[in-house]
Formats: structure tokens, sequence, C-alpha cells
């Protein structure tokens, strides 16, 4: 048993014996004691004295006796005001160091066939331009999203829905007729989402150029800036073909089709490759163009069954204000699709492909009102977890000198990211000497590792409902809050351990022998046996920063162990031993905490 499951189970047992108090140990709450008392839980009795009819001091001191009397978990402790702080007895953490050590999963837990099914929808790209900076950060918090529930039990399908049809997809396509002449991946060596994208930034150029020379032409006509400016966005050609191409696509015109999944096919292709290099992927891919008839169809149910009005024009819409919100428009008045009937789509689709007991939406916090909306319809519409869905919420990336806007070509390229943070991490690592002893292709190897360790930690340390700044060069540094710093002190660990096995001292087993541990050493398991705690935490909140700081502290608190005591050079052998399998389950937890986030651990730095 846990030292504080033991301690709890005798604080629930002292309240019921002293006071009459029904409580089980999972009810009692132990907080770790402040730094500045003595001790290493603390509980508090304040709840519990109209039960005790005593003052809090006599209360917390009741309470003390019964516990140290009832459990050897407890060496001693002291109480202040209504405060009870309980000081661990040193060998019941040896013995807490043996039980981690004996669980090579420790703090994860397994799901079997009975656990909740979590469906976690990430990444939602449109195939008329490749993954920038933006959706990264929606990459990565989607996959340690994912990572953290099924740590928590759960069976977990990682979903993603692409954006494969619209008025924006026909830009592309429209730009590639006109100006592309015949271009391909093969033909031109670019990747196919970047091709696509190419594109669609040429249209937007071609767009802007035609409705400038309206806009000039109608102002001489006598119309104002604003007026000149509307019609011209109205009747440039390029958009009106581009609206043209679309009835097409929406009529199945056999031409358009075509060319519309061979361009697509030119892009998955493209963002395979970006997938693969950032470590995600997917159980389930739905795309828009199978799931927005869907929707529409649903909607229509909806309608003959009173849940939604068809106004004067045709639409459609739900009347939300009994929810204290508006009107939402689910079909326009020529009968086509939004958003959110797609949504409505996809949600039947993944509803009839998988029992779902929990459905996450990992999309920014510009589409708050969205899913709340959606919610409301999916519980209307029967779909049993629809008012229960999760919308993880989280801030957008800004760069410093400014927003991204993708039809204007400005965007921070993934793929491009990528590259320069594995350049990066190899010239940081070369110029400190870290690399001096391996290959070529080791050193490419764990620059990627570092490169990608650093991208993914900077994005996942902080609190995904803020807004973030990004800066690859913070984000690089062997120092400090970041990935490469938590990834040297764990190849630090490691070679540490290899040198151990090098002069054949044992690091898997502690030692018999007793001997009195430090506050530090103490300080260190502690904080090991908490990784359980931090990924139940972690998976309650859906905060993967809560994991990366996690590891950043502990690491942190090994490294300040590491140069106060000795271990390899320590003389006292079962200190030594100690030490090694204390510093073998650092490691091993940091591994853990970080694979939860998609970070590898290189061996050697």
């Amino acid at each position: 048993m846990k030292i504080e499951h033991q301690i709890a189970a005798a604080v629930a047992a002292a309240l019921k014996e002293l006071y009459g108090v029904e409580i089980n140990a999972g009810e009692v709450t132990l907080e770790k004691t402040k730094k500045e008392f003595e001790g290493h839980y603390t509980f508090v009795v304040f709840p519990y004295l109209r039960a005790s009819k005593k003052k809090p001091e006599v209360t917390a001191q009741e309470v003390g006796e019964y516990v140290a009397a009832h459990t050897d978990a407890v060496a001693s402790f002291n109480v202040i005001k209504g405060f009870l702080n309980m000081v661990v007895a040193p060998e019941k953490w040896v013995e807490l160091l043996g039980d981690i050590n004996a669980d090579e999963t420790f703090g994860l837990t397994k799901a079997d066939e009975n656990s909740p099914l979590v469906m976690i929808e990430y990444s939602s790209p449109n195939t008329n331009k490749p993954l920038h900076l933006g959706h990264v950060r929606n990459n990565l918090l989607g996959w340690a999203v994912a990572q953290i529930a099924e740590a928590n039990g759960n069976r977990v399908v990682k979903t993603n829905i692409v954006n494969d049809r619209g008025i924006h997809i026909c830009k592309s396509m429209l730009a590639w007729l006109k100006y592309g002449n015949g271009a391909t991946p093969e033909s031109t060596g670019m990747k196919g989402d970047h091709l696509i994208g190419h594109y669609y930034v040429a249209f937007d150029q071609h767009y802007r150029a035609e409705v400038a020379e309206l806009v000039a032409k109608f102002k001489a006509e006598g119309m104002n800036e604003e007026e000149a400016t509307e019609k011209a966005k109205k009747e440039a050609p390029l958009m009106q073909e581009a609206r043209e191409m679309l009835v097409k696509w929406e009529q199945g015109d056999a031409e358009v089709r075509g060319l519309w999944s061979k361009m697509n096919e030119w892009v998955y292709a493209g963002f395979d490759e970006t997938y693969k290099k950032m470590g995600v992927g997917f159980d389930k891919i739905y795309y828009e163009s199978d799931t927005y008839l869907e929707g529409r169809e649903l909607v229509l149910e909806g309608l003959d069954k009173g849940l939604f009005q068809r106004k004067e024009d045709g639409s459609v819409w739900a009347d939300l204000t009994e929810n204290g919100l508006d009107e939402k428009l689910l079909l326009r008045a020529d009968g086509t699709s939004v958003y959110m009937t797609q949504d409505i789509g996809t949600a039947k689709l993944r509803y009839s492909d998988f029992p779902i007991d929990k459905m996450v939406y990992v999309v920014g916090n510009e589409q708050n009102y969205h899913f709340q909306v959606l919610s409301i319809l999916l519980d209307k519409l029967g779909f049993k977890w629809g008012k229960d869905l999760v919308h993880f919420s989280y801030g957008m990336v800004e760069l410093p000198n400014g927003k991204m806007k993708s039809r204007e070509g400005t965007v921070v390229d993934a793929d491009d990211l990528v590259e320069e943070m594995v350049r990066q991490a190899k010239a940081t690592a070369d110029e400190s000497g870290k690399f001096d002893d391996m290959s070529e292709e080791e050193r490419q190897e764990v620059a990627r590792v570092v490169g990608m360790g650093a991208l993914k930690y900077f994005l996942l340390k902080v609190d995904a409902r803020k807004n973030m700044l990004f800066n690859p060069e913070e984000s690089i540094d062997f120092n400090g809050n970041t990935g490469p710093f938590i990834q040297y002190t764990y190849a630090r660990i490691r070679s540490i351990l290899r040198k151990a096995e090098d002069q054949h001292y044992d690091h898997t087993n502690l030692p018999k022998a007793t001997f009195e541990l430090s506050g530090k050493e103490q300080e260190i398991i502690s904080s090991v046996a908490n990784f359980a705690a931090v990924v139940k935490l972690a998976g309650k909140d859906y905060s993967p920063s809560v994991i990366a700081n996690y590891c950043y502290e502990l690491t942190k608190e090994y490294n300040q162990f590491y140069h106060e005591f000795s271990v390899l050079k320590e003389e006292d052998e079962a200190k030594r031993q100690f030490r090694l399998v204390l510093s073998a389950n650092v490691a091993k937890v940091i591994r853990l905490g970080m694979g939860l986030l998609g970070i590898e651990m290189p061996e050697r730095m």
C-alpha cells in the first residue's frame, strides 16, 4: 500500500474511532506539507470540528496521536492550529521506491474491454494548403491528450476530420488549372500539400489584382470606396469562376470531381509525411465530403420532428433562445450545408462506427460558441454523449511579427519549422561539444530527437487555454524549462547506469542494508511517487502542461541531488546501490511522462 494510502486509512480510522465520523480512506484529503513546516503530508481538521466538538489544535493533536499509534508509516507529527503535519518514517520511503521500481509502467493505468471509449478529434486540416505552426500545436495537443487519456485507463480512438470541400478548395483547383501548366509534385519536386498551397496563394494574388482593377473602374464611374470594393469582390471573374466550379462539384461533375480527387491525393501524401515527422497519427480519418450529406439528412429529420424550423426563404434554423443562445443556421436557403451541419453528420458516422462514451474536440478557442451550439444540437438529436462533449479549447500561437495568414503565404510552414528545429538542435549541440564523440549518423538522429523534443515541449508546457508566443531559439536552450534540458538529464542518468553496468554495480534492486536517507533523497522519492497523481490530474483537466512541468520540476530536483551527492563514486556500497536505483526510477518516470507528450528520450547526448 502506498504511503499516503496508509496514512489516509489511519486518519479515516481515527475520525471514526474518536468522533464517529463515517469516512473511507479515499475521501481523506492529504496535502503536501508546506516547505516552511516540518512534515511530508498535512491533514486539515477544520471540516471535522463539528463532529469533534473541540478546538482545531486539540482535534489535530488527537488525530495525530491516533495515527502515530496505529500505523508505522508516520514517524512523528506536529500541529499548527488546525493543520496536522505528519513525518513519514524513513524506511517507508525505501519501501515506496521498491514498489515503484517493480512497476515498469508506474503511474499508468491499462484499459480493458470494459473501459470507457473516448474519441479525440484533432488536426482538422484543409486540403488547400500545407500544415502550419497552428496545426502543429493542435496536433501535438491532440496526440498528448489522447496519450494521457489512455494512461488513465480509457480506450482511445484518435480521429481526424479533413475539410476537403468548399470554395477554398475550388480556389486552389482553379488557380492550378489557370497557372499550373500541368505541374505535379513529381515534376516540381514539391510536396503535394506545398504545391496546392502555392496555387491557393496564387489565386489570392490574382484575385486581389482583379479586385483592385475593378475598384478603380467603379470609382471612376462615381461609386465610393466601400461600394466599389464590395461590388468588385462579388464581380471579380476569378471568384465567379470558383463559385461556378463549386456548383459543378456539388452536382457531381465528372471532370471537376476528377481534378478534385487528384489534387487531394497529392495533399494527403504531403500531410502523411508531415504527420510522420511530428510523430502523430490517427485511428480513423473522416472527410467532410462524406459527412456533410449525412448532416443534411439528420437536420431534415430534426425538422420533421419539430426540433428545427424552416423560414420563408427555405433555410433551416435551430432556435436556441431557451438555452440562452440565439438562432443557428443549419441549412442555407439553397439547401447547402454549413460547418455545423457537417459536424452533426460527422458525429452520426462516428457514433455508428464506435460506441463512444466521451467525445473530445481539440479545436482553437475561436470556436467556443460553435461547440456550445453543437453540444446542444447533438443532445436534441439523441446522441447520448452530445450533452457532455468536451471542447478542448486552446489559445493561438502568435509570432513576434504578428498573426499568420495562409492566403497571403505568411504562415510558418510545419515542414520548414521541423527542419529548422532539427538544424538548430544540431548547431547548438555541435557548438557545445555534446556531439563530439558521435558518428555523423548518430548526430543527425539525436538532433532530430532533440529538435522535435524542443518544439513539442515548448508548445505543450504552456497552459493550453492561453495564447502563446513561439520562440524557436528559446526552446532549444539546454538549460531552463526546455525539452533539451530534460532530455540531457535523462541521457546523463542513462550514462551513469551504463557505467554502473560496466563496473558490475547493481542498479535494478534495492540494497538490503539499511542506512539513513537524506532529506533530498526523500523528496525525490516523494516527487517520483507523485507521478501517478499528476497523470490523473492531467487526465481530469485535459492538461498536457501539467505533465510537462512535472517532468521539468523532477529533472531540476534530480540535478540538485546529483550536484550534492555522489552516485557512482559513493564508497558506501548500500548507499551507492540505492542511489543508482533512485536514479534509474527518476529516468523511468521522466521517460514515461515525456512519452505521454510524444517526446522521445535520447540514450546519449
